[in-house]
């Protein structure tokens, strides 16, 4: 249909054209007075140049397509305000150059109309570009810092800032790929909009269609972790459409992101965690939560654990709580395959997690 729609275009203008321009041609020429009269009739030029136009488009039309269809796709992929702050820049563009053009046109032979025509192409899509591409950047040049008089209030509102709710959660791909995310929303203890980059779907699926049968496996469950907590109404998901094309790196992008919405990064990247951290992104660690909602055990405490293998130094064994915390029984190796009561002896907690050590009870009575 479209292809139609330009060829249609392409003979209007031809015929136009010819219309206008090739009668006075004919003149010019002076092709002599035994020229049939409506050589130079100005219907003849219309058709003549219908003709001409009709074959070369014929030349361009596929070209033409391809490039609409491509702006056409981009269009649609990005956000509603991307789309209107280039209309809006396009609109201004367009008075801009009309504003150019007045002058201009009265320039002879057709080269204030010539240089209207590029000026209005140029700052069109110039300001289309600047609205579509600076969106963010422009609605900040209106955001006008509140004043207030009271240095009262000025000063618990810095003391609250830290504390103030976020309401958009942004997820990276690592913690979609965990799981853990989903029981977590469902619990309620995140609240807001839990955001879904576009670029982040776009990895998983790409990490879901990998030849490699693990990372197809770990993107297939990112997936269905994803499709679980859309299909849980009383969770609100946000599907962010936009991309940085200047931004190759994932990580990159979701600081960004996390920047320009004011959201809060929720992932359990270690590496992404202190990228965050450096550029005063906040961020929620899932393996944070996970460390802090451990049972907490001091030393001297007594436990009841399996000792099922032996640890790194020399006589050490090890053993594992019911919520994955590893436990490193000193002069434990003798009793590898068996459960003994142990008495902690010290507690290492790091980013990674958290290791306890303990040596064993009747070790401690033969003491």
């Amino acid at each position: 249909m479209i292809k139609r729609v330009i060829q249609l275009f392409f003979v209007l203008i031809g015929g136009t054209l010819g219309f206008v321009y090739l009668p006075k041609i004919i003149f010019l020429l002076n092709l002599g007075s035994g020229t049939p009269r409506w050589i130079s009739s100005p219907f003849a030029g219309m058709v003549v140049g219908g003709v001409i136009m009709a074959f070369l488009s014929f030349l361009f039309v596929d070209s033409l397509v391809h490039l609409i269809k491509a702006f056409e796709d981009r269009i649609i992929k990005a956000p509603v305000t991307d789309v209107l702050f280039g209309t809006l820049g396009l609109g201004l563009g367009l008075v801009i150059a009309f504003l150019i053009q007045l002058p201009l046109s009265s320039l002879p032979g057709g080269i204030g109309t010539i240089l209207g025509i590029f000026i209005y192409i140029f700052l069109g899509y110039f300001f289309f570009q600047v609205g579509f591409k600076k969106r963010d950047e422009l609605i900040s040049l209106f955001r006008l810092p509140s004043k207030t008089k009271d240095k009262k209030k000025d000063l618990r509102a810095e003391n609250t800032q830290a504390t103030d709710y976020i309401p958009y959660k942004i997820f990276d791909t690592s913690v979609i790929i965990d799981g853990r995310i989903a029981d977590i929303c469902q619990t309620r203890f995140l609240e807001g909009t839990m955001v879904i980059p576009h670029f982040v779907l776009e990895e998983l699926q790409h990490i879901a269609d990998s030849s490699d049968v693990l990372k197809r496996n770990r993107g297939r469950r990112g997936l269905d972790i994803l499709n679980k907590i859309q299909k849980d109404h009383s969770i609100h998901v946000d599907l962010y459409e936009g991309d940085y094309d200047d931004i190759t790196e994932v990580d990159s992008k979701l600081v960004r992101l996390a920047k320009e919405i004011d959201g809060i990064v929720v992932t359990n990247d270690f590496n992404l965690n202190k990228v965050c951290e450096f550029q005063k992104v906040p961020v929620l660690n899932i393996n944070d939560l996970a460390n802090a909602v451990k049972p907490v055990v001091l030393p001297g405490e007594e436990l009841r654990v399996q000792v099922i293998k032996d640890g790194k130094e020399q006589n050490q064994g090890v053993g594992y709580l019911d919520d994955g915390t590893m436990i490193v029984v000193e002069e434990g190796h003798r009793y590898i395959g068996k459960t003994i009561d142990v008495i902690i002896t010290s507690v290492l907690q790091t980013s990674a997690g958290r290791m306890i050590f303990a040596k064993p009870k009747l070790l401690e009575k033969a003491l």
